[in-house]
């Protein structure tokens, strides 16, 4: 069975920084992509930065410049560097991952973890 377990959310201040983790495991062949997206309460979910497995990243327009994401392929991690947090970037963050499995390329979500911003 294949999980995604993030880890890393929590209260800070405007200007603060938090660093989320997302760990992939079980029978994964390949991993094609990882990201992280995340939601609002009343808004729809929406990309943060994405990394192929190639290195290939994109980001949101509204945290380019201050969010870096990055992987270490030997734990199967990805990691959101999240600096200069804003109240705005509230929201729960979910971790994403296309990844190669016995059954085929599928997509999997990780549970969610929220990021608060707030002074």
């Amino acid at each position: 069975q294949v999980q995604l377990v993030e880890s890393g959310g929590g209260l800070v201040q405007p200007g603060g920084s938090l660093r989320l983790s997302c760990a992939a495991s079980g029978s994964i062949f390949s991993i094609y992509a990882m990201g992280w997206y995340r939601q609002a309460p009343g808004k729809q979910r929406e990309l943060v930065a994405r990394i192929t497995h190639g290195g290939t990243t994109n980001y949101a327009d509204s945290v380019n410049g201050r969010f870096t994401i990055s992987r270490n392929h030997a734990k199967n991690t990805v990691y959101l560097q999240m600096n200069s947090l804003k109240p705005e970037d509230t929201a729960v963050y979910y971790c994403n991952a296309d990844l190669m499995v016995t059954t085929g390329l599928d997509d999997y979500w990780g549970q969610g973890t929220q990021v608060t911003v707030s002074s």
